[in-house]
C-alpha cells in the first residue's frame, strides 16, 4: 500500500519559515519525480516546485528564491523549506510522486498558514 505522509505544516508569521515534510512508503521513493503542490481556499491546486529523479529542482515563479526542495532517497523523504513565508502562500500543501512509466500518488496534505 502507497501512502505519502506530510507534515511540518503550522501557523506562522510573514516572515518567517517552515520545512515542510513528506515521507513516502510501499513504493521505490528514488525512481519517482517528486512534486509539491499548494491549494488555497477558492483557487486551484498549482504547482510550487518539483525535483526529478536526479535531484534537479523546479519552482513556480511565485516562491522562487524563497522556498527550495530537496529529497533524500534514503529516508524516503522529500523536503520543502520555506523561508520569508507571505500571507499569499497560506494554503494547503500537498506532495505527490511520479512516475515516467507511470503512477501517480498523492498525499493528505498539510495546512500553512501565513499570519500578517
Amino acid at each position: 500500500q502507497v501512502q505519502l505522509v506530510e507534515s511540518g505544516g503550522d501557523l506562522v508569521q510573514a516572515g518567517g519559515s517552515l520545512r515542510l515534510s513528506c515521507t513516502a512508503s510501499g513504493i521505490i521513493f528514488g525512481i519517482y519525480h517528486m512534486y509539491w503542490y499548494r491549494q488555497a481556499p477558492g483557487k486551484q491546486r498549482e504547482l510550487v516546485a518539483l525535483i526529478t529523479t536526479g535531484g534537479n529542482p523546479n519552482y513556480a515563479d511565485s516562491v522562487k528564491g524563497r522556498f527550495t526542495i530537496s529529497r533524500d532517497n534514503a529516508k524516503n523523504t522529500m523536503y520543502l523549506q520555506m523561508n520569508s513565508l507571505k500571507t499569499e502562500d497560506t494554503a494547503v500543501y500537498y506532495c505527490n510522486a511520479r512516475r515516467d512509466s507511470g503512477g501517480i500518488y498523492w498525499g493528505q496534505g498539510t495546512q500553512v498558514t501565513v499570519s500578517s
